[in-house]
Formats: C-alpha cells, structure tokens, sequence
C-alpha cells in the first residue's frame, strides 16, 4: 500500500567515471599489457618462449623528476643473464607499482658490436599542488574537501580522483541531494605540476511522493507512516517530503519497530527498504517490506529476589497494570486483551533502579525478563510472562563528603545546601538536589561539573563511598557606577557594592547609591543566612530616598527608614521558610503627591508594619531558572497597635513555574549549550482599609520601572478607570490611578545561554482595581514581544520590546503599539 503518490521512478545508481578519467585508467591499464614495441631503426624484442637473450645494458628515457638510478634498481633487469616475458613483466608491474608513472614502455636496442640494450621508456605523473570544491552551498564545504582524500604534493593517482568523485556523490545522496552531479577537471599548472578541481552542481533536494509500506495486518500502512519521520509531501508548506538518510535509519530501527511493540508486535523485523529516485522530477518513492509476526498479550509479570521494597511496592510499577481501565480506555473503549508494550516495560524498568538508586542502593542489579510462550494451537495468542530479577546488594553509606576548588567560599557554606551528611544513604534523588543547590549559590562557574564518588573499600563490591564537589570560585562581587536614565526618575547618575559572598561566609552585602536633579536614593542592606551558625537568616536594611518624578508631574516623596527580617526553616522541608519582618518608614510629599497621598493629617507620615511571608522555592540554574517553581504568600498588618499614619492590611500572592523543553548543545545535568524553557507567572494583591497617606502601598501597573509591569504599555498608564492614553504624554495622574487589587500574569519561552544571559518570548496580561472587591481577573489588558536580560559588571540590565494590543487614544480609539523599556537592578522578578 501506497501513502502519497509518485510521478515516476526508477532504481537510484552510481554515475560512471568522467570520460577524461575513465580515459586515463584504461591508457594505463592497455600500457601494462603491451608487447615490446617497435621504433624507427630499433628491433622488437621478442617474447621469448623460456630462455631470451642476455641483456647488456638498460637505458632509460622520458624521466625528468625520477632519477635513472631509482628507475633501474626499481625494474630489477638483471644484466649479462638471459631474461624471459616474466622478467619484463616484473619490471613493469614494479614500477607502475611506485604510484610516479602513467605510462611505462620496455623496448629492445641493437647496439655497436651487437650489444642488447633494454630502454625503459617513462611517462611520469604530473604532481598535485591543489585540489578544490567549487559550487558547494547546500552542505558544509569542508565535509565536502574531506571527502577527497588526494595527497598533496605526490603525484596525481588518477584512481583516486574517481574515488573521490564517488565519495562526494555518496555524500550528497546521504542528504537527500540525488540529483547532484560532481565535474573534475585537471589543470596544469606548469610542466610537473597539476591542480584538481571538483565543481558540484547541487541540484535540489529529493522530495518523498509516496511511502508504500507492504506485509501490514495488524497495523495499517498510515499507522506505520504516521509512527515516521520520514514521511510524504502534501499540501501544507511543512509536508515537505523532506529525505534525511539518518532520520529514515532511526524509522527503521526505532520508530516502527516500537509502534509495534507498542501494539505487541515483539517479533517485528523491517526485511528490506528501497528508494525509487526520478531523477527527471527530483522525486523519490520508498517502498519498505515488513514481517509482523504476532501480537504477544501479557501473561505474568512477577518480582524476585526483592527485600528493601515489598512485591505489592514493585508491582506498582508494573505498566500493564489496569491498562483496561481508566479515562483513556472510558474515552478510546479499550476492549479486548492487553497487548506487551516493550518500551513501557523499559520505562518501568528504569524507574525500578531509580527507586532503588533513589534509597541507597546503587549497587542494586535489575534484570527485566521477557519469557515468550507460543501455543502450538494458532487460535490462541502468544503471551509474554514478565519477571524483574533483583540482586539488591547493601545500600551505600556516604563515608564522608569532600569539597576542591572553594578557594574562597567556607566549607561550611557549601555544606549548608546540601540535602545528604556522612551516615546517609547515598541516596541518587538527594545527590542531585544538593548539586543543584550548590548551583544556585552563585558562587562558582557554571555549569558544575556532577560529583564524584570514590569508594572507601576499591575490593568490597558494595563499599561505601566519598563524594566530592569540585567547584570553581568565580568573581561574585561588584562595584557598580554610571548613569541612569528612568522614565519618572530623569538622568542622574549612580555608585553601588554588591557582594553576595562577603568574607566567603554566604553573607551578602548591598550599598547603593543613586543620584540626579530628580533622585537621591541611599539604600545599605546586610544578609547573614546563618544566624548563629544556625539555618536562621537574618537581614536588615537602611533607605533613604528623594524622588522627584516628572512623569505625570506626581512630585516629590522623601522617605526614610528600614526593615528588619528574619528567615526560619520549616521542619523536614529545605524548600519552605517563614520570614517575619517588621518595617518602619517616615515619609514627607510634595506637590502633585500631596494630594496623591491625601496629606492633610500628617507633616511627617509614619508607617509601622509587621509582615509575615511563607515561601517554598525549588527553582534550578538562578538566577534565569529552568526547572522547578516557587509560591509566596505574605501577609502584613499596617498602624493599629503598632501606631503610626494609617491602618490598613495587604496580602501579595505570588507564583512561578518553569518546565524545561530542550537543551541545544548536548544533554545531561552538567552539559552547556543553550536551555529551552516554558515559563509561568502569576500574581496578585490586596490592599483593605485606608492606606493613605501610603499611595505607594497601593498598585499601579504599566512599564518596568514602577509599580507592577506590564510591558508594550507606559508608566502608570493601567488605571482602575481603563487604559489612561496621557500617561504617555507625562500629563498629571491622580490618586485614581492606583488601585487596590491587581492580577498579573506573564507565560515566556526562554532560551538560557549562561547564567549571565537570558533571552524569552514573552506574554503578559494584566490589570489593577479600585478596590478589593472590585477584582476582575477576566478583563486583562495584554502585551506580548521579545526581551533578553543581562547580569553584567553594573548589576543587572534588562532590554524589552512590547507590543500593547489593548492601548487607545485620546479619543478612545484602538491604537495598538510598540513600546521600548530598558531597565536597570532587579529585571529576574
């Protein structure tokens, strides 16, 4: 049966040597066999029958590279002894043999006094200075040069050219390139030496018009098809018919063979494959022959040689289990026997020692058994008894842990993230949890390479083992100074130290400072994440900020004041902690912000807030993840008993997720290249009672440089009333334009490429609401675009380009459009 359709065929073939080649090798070959010729005034020499005449002397003629000595002592002519046709013969054969000559001739001189003269007659082989490609567009030209193979500066094999000719065509024909045609052409260059050009026309690439699949019962030839890569070109612009010789390999081997399996095929063999090339047309029709044999139903599947797991345990991994029941068989009406699914019983099998490997027993030994049982009567089914053969050993005990290369971090640093201590099983799922935890330091050059082990017994067979961390300190501290340039903040400049690693301790510091006519901003912060040699971290911090913001015309805002938390692990859990904080802060307003503020009860507003967040992370690769997620909560209680000027209460909700997709440059936990990742974010907050005089409490939405972004719109132009179109403009705001609820969502496709670069395709949503109860999830403003982030020596920088769908102008009208941000600090959040 046929999939597609053809338009002509015929069975692919070698093409023929070029005619000044194929010339070339049948001259030689005619010379090697050539009797001894005449010459003017010059006597044949005659083949003699067993005994010639005795040769007195041998000349030699033609040679101009090859010394007459190297010539003689080649062709071995033994002087003053009668020689025969053998002898000649030999000579020839000898020095063809030397790979220097195109053409030899041996011939027969009467001398004075009737001396016999042999003249061996010589045409050398011109030396090749080069050989080049030409025309090679479609593949690598060096792949191409590769296939050659003609030596430099030796003399030119003429054999090889053809060889190389057929090497190059192969190689087309492995890609697809059937139509491709290869031209050499020998050009002199002088007297002795020559050149070789190989000039290629590529032709196009073959398309598959049908794939005929024939033996098929059990599955139909779409169903084999389908199972391919390799598949026929149709009528949307991705059905290309596209041939790739590897892929059609891995169809053959894997792919229909495990569409089989799938099925209970286990007998299933390809017999043969065969590719009818049109040359004329540039198409191409596979035809592939197959034996199914018969589908194997599942009989038993049994455990033995199990302790450490009960069999019940076990057997829950089984695949085949309950595979009649369930949503898929509700949805598909799985009727009839449960066929043996090879690549499932794998897959079973893998997890088996992951389970294993995962509670200390890495030297645990998993042996799946597949036992097929075949009636005599053909009217019953084959079956397979299923059976997993365990040799458990002990598990291994981690002896101690080592750690190379923390020149400057504390060994206690790094001990701190791990999840196993000397005693613990070498348990394989918490040996990847603390590598990846070291990752997440930010200490070391990435990517880290995996752990090694050393066993302490190299004779016990299940000895315990040593596991060591080497690492690589990079350079962790900063010193940052510039400009900078915000719209709402103007141009100033600013100086900053940033050390995440003080002492080697983990301890962080941050002193910022940031100046300009519209901003004075001093911020100083200290993080110990070991209180005390505890897992209790502590941070406090000091602010002191002026800002005079010209979009909008807000004004002035003068705060000062600090915070002061602490971080406590929850018990058994290393991902989740609670932060307690409590936040003291004096602010004074000015122009557009007083009435923003509601200043009329206060000359210096004091906000006193105690705050409480839960926080459970176990995000991997900081600070651009690529698996994982974290979720925070938190929850804070402002004036009241704790005095000052308001009383209010917030509550932040806040989540991320990531999934990896691919890895562009070899896979594996340690390997570089470039990671592939989906990501999703989504947030929300409540602001209940009166914040004023704290606008800043409250929500706005818009940009990157203040309040909640949303990319593709400006600055506060995300209102509780709508889209404000005069926030581009920098006209005045009021305190309307902050809300107190919001939601915001971003889903990205990221393309890591180092911990220092990260670039994604992006698509936000969000909005803010007057009040908490006014929250409306379901009406969104949207923006979608392409952004990249950078950590550089100057901290952090990111770059977006968004694109706002839901903007209008003055008069209400859609105006969708473009929107440039660039942002410098914290751009991961």
């Amino acid at each position: 049966m046929a999939i597609g359709s053809s338009s002509g065929r015929c069975r692919a073939r070698r093409r023929s040597a070029p005619p000044l080649i194929r010339g070339a090798i049948v001259a030689a070959v005619l010379a090697v066999g050539v009797g001894l010729a005449a010459r003017p005034a010059r006597v044949r020499a005659q083949q003699p029958e067993a005994v010639g005449p005795k040769v007195d002397s041998v000349a030699v003629e033609g040679n101009h590279r090859i010394a007459r000595q190297s010539i003689v002592n080649t062709a071995a002519i033994p002087l003053h002894t009668a020689i025969g046709f053998r002898d000649l013969q030999r000579a020839i054969k000898a020095l063809y043999g030397t790979s220097q000559f195109a053409d030899v001739q041996i011939l027969r001189e009467v001398g004075p006094d009737s001396a016999e003269i042999l003249v061996i007659t010589v045409k050398e082989r011109p030396l090749l200075v080069r050989a080049t490609v030409r025309g090679v567009d479609k593949l690598s030209e060096g792949s191409v040069r590769d296939r050659i193979e003609l030596p430099i500066g030796r003399p030119l094999d003429y054999g090889m050219v053809v060889r190389a000719v057929q090497r190059i065509d192969s190689l087309y024909q492995s890609e697809g390139y059937y139509l491709a045609q290869v031209k050499p052409e020998i050009i002199p260059q002088d007297s002795e030496h020559v050149r070789v050009d190989f000039t290629v026309t590529e032709g196009r690439r073959i398309a598959i018009s049908a794939v005929r699949v024939e033996g098929t019962h059990g599955l139909s030839a779409r169903q084999v098809v389908s199972a391919m890569k390799t598949r026929p070109e149709g009528f949307w612009w991705f059905q290309g018919g596209e041939y790739d010789q590897d892929e059609l390999r891995k169809d053959l081997e894997e792919r229909i063979p495990a569409a089989y399996g799938a099925h209970g095929y286990v007998d299933f063999r390809v017999v043969h494959d065969t590719l009818l090339v049109d040359r004329e047309n540039g198409k191409a029709v596979l035809d592939i022959s197959v034996e199914e044999g018969r589908p194997y139903e599942i009989g038993t599947v049994t455990v033995e040689g199990n302790h450490a797991f009960s069999t019940e345990q076990i057997l829950a991994l089984n695949p085949f289990a309950g595979s009649q029941s369930g949503l898929r068989c509700l949805l598909h009406n799985c009727s009839g026997p449960a066929w043996f699914d090879q690549t499932k019983w794998d897959a079973a099998t893998e997890k088996l020692r992951t389970q294993y490997s995962n509670t200390g027993y890495i030297y645990a030994a998993v042996d799946p058994r597949v036992e097929r049982v075949v009636s005599p009567d053909s009217n019953v089914a084959p079956v397979v008894n299923l059976k997993w053969l365990v040799d458990e050993g002990r598990p291994a005990i981690i002896n101690k842990i080592e750690f190379s290369g923390n020149d400057v971090t504390y060994d206690r640093v790094i001990r701190d993230a791990l999840f196993v201590i000397p005693g613990d099983v070498f348990a394989q799922n918490r040996i990847i949890q603390s590598y990846q935890a070291i990752s997440n330091l930010g200490y070391f050059e990435q990517p880290l390479p995996f752990p090694d082990t050393r066993k302490v017994n190299p004779e016990d067979p299940y000895s315990d083992i040593d596991l060591i961390f080497k690492v690589k300190e990079k350079h962790t501290g900063s010193i940052n100074f510039g400009a900078s340039v915000g719209q709402g903040t103007g141009i100033g400049g600013f100086l900053g130290l940033d050390e995440p690693n003080l002492f080697g301790q983990g301890k962080k510091g941050h002193l910022q400072w940031q100046f300009g006519g519209n901003l004075n901003d001093f911020e100083l912060s200290y993080t110990d994440p070991m209180l005390w040699e505890s897992r209790v971290s502590g941070t406090v911090s000091v602010h002191d900020t002026r800002t005079t913001y010209t979009i909008a015309n807000l004004g002035t805002i003068a705060t000062r004041g600090g915070t002061i938390q602490f971080g406590f692990p929850l018990p058994n859990n290393r991902y989740a902690r609670l932060f307690p904080s409590y936040t003291i802060e004096w602010e004074r307003y000015s122009g557009q912000a007083q009435q923003l503020g509601g200043l009329t009860r206060c000359s210096e507003c004091m906000r006193s807030t105690l705050s409480l967040a839960f926080m459970y992370d176990t995000r991997v690769d900081l600070p651009f993840p690529t698996a994982g997620s974290m979720h925070s909560v938190t929850l804070s209680t402002t004036g009241g008993l704790l005095g000052g000027s308001a009383k209010f209460q917030r509550l932040d909700l806040e989540g991320h997720w990531y999934a990896p997709v691919a890895q562009l440059g070899g896979p594996g936990l340690t390997a570089g290249g470039v990671r592939l990742v989906l990501g999703l974010t989504a947030k929300s907050g409540f602001v209940f009672g009166n914040s004023a005089p704290f606008f800043q409490q409250l929500y706005s939405m818009g940009g990157t440089q203040y309040g909640i972004p949303l990319r593709g719109y400006d600055e506060f132009s995300i209102t509780p009333q709508g889209f404000n179109p005069l926030a581009t403009s920098g006209a005045a705001v009021s305190q309307a334009a902050f809300g107190k609820s919001f939601f915001a969502a971003t889903a990205e496709f990221g393309a890591r490429f180092s911990q220092s670069v990260y670039a994604d395709l992006f698509y936000d949503v969000g909005n803010v609401y007057a009040t908490a109860g006014a929250f409306n999830p379901t009406r969104l403003f949207r923006g979608a675009g392409i952004g990249i982030a950078l950590v550089t020596p100057l901290g952090p920088i990111g770059l977006d380009l968004g694109y706002g769908f839901d903007k209008v102008d003055t008069s209400g009208q859609p105006a969708p459009g473009w929107k440039l941000h660039f942002k410098m600090g914290n751009v991961f959040q």
